[in-house]
């Protein structure tokens, strides 16, 4: 709305952007809503490597890679996952509505 770019997604350059912005922001009021004790964080490594989101529960850590389009397998960095014992998840149109909605 501020931007006022209000052309269809397929036109727009931030569609990816859009996508990770709604996720963390239902994500986030999820965790409020349920009262979660989850800590929530991004990673990236000065190589530039990076993971969208990452929730701690108990310890446990498991990160997310948001994709608007998932065309091909996604996954998140090796130098992640090994070094924090960390779980894996890619979130995509296809299964979102289990991220947003916290059982």
């Amino acid at each position: 709305m501020i931007l006022g770019n209000f052309n269809r997604l397929d036109l727009r350059q931030d569609t990816g952007a859009l996508w990770e912005n709604f996720l963390i922001t239902e994500r986030v009021k999820q965790n409020n809503y349920k009262n979660s004790y989850a800590k929530m964080y991004f990673w990236r490594t000065q190589q530039q490597q990076e993971v969208d989101f990452v929730e701690e529960i108990n310890g446990q850590l498991k990160g997310y890679e948001f994709k608007w389009n998932a065309k091909k397998k996604v996954r998140l960095p090796k130098t992640f996952v090994n070094t924090y014992n960390a779980k894996e998840e890619v979130i995509d149109r296809t299964n979102f509505r289990d991220f947003v909605v916290i059982k």
